[in-house]
């Protein structure tokens, strides 16, 4: 009996930790939502995801997986816009982060931080001042 109640608040706690982890793709698609507000839909956070991941190229097909995952874990939330002109009548599926997703997004980038850290000590430098593909190893074999 006891031990049937310690795997249960085992279980709990598992779940309620991977809730929390996010993929990098997923950091990316909540940054994406979180920098454009109100103006947070398919094509914008297409944009702004390769804006922050360049040079790289995104495809909208994984953008939507991924909106409709965060949707899932209650991340993120969706609404239809009113119909617009631009669209021939049509409305955009416009998103924007939820208490849970901001709070995910924030232990994530408090993670990448510390990463950031670990990565500079190791190296002697700031990572961001290197050129992509230009960096040296720390010591030659």
């Amino acid at each position: 009996m006891a031990l049937d109640r310690h795997r249960n608040y085992k279980y709990i706690v598992l779940k309620m930790t991977q809730k929390l982890s996010l993929g990098q793709f997923e950091q990316l698609v909540l940054t994406a939502i979180l920098t454009l507000g109100e103006n947070a839909y398919g094509i914008t956070i297409t944009e702004k995801i390769e804006e922050l991941s360049r040079p790289k190229r995104i495809a909208l097909g994984p953008v939507y997986v991924t909106l409709d995952r965060l949707e899932d874990k209650g991340f993120v939330e969706s609404w239809l816009s009113e119909p617009t002109a631009e669209r021939g009548g049509r409305s955009k599926r416009m998103y924007r982060m939820k208490k849970a997703g901001e709070k995910a997004l924030h232990q994530s980038a408090i993670t990448a931080r510390r990463i950031c850290d670990a990565v500079e000590q190791s190296w002697g430098e700031k990572i961001w001042n290197t050129i992509p593909g230009k960096w040296k190893p720390a010591r030659q074999r």
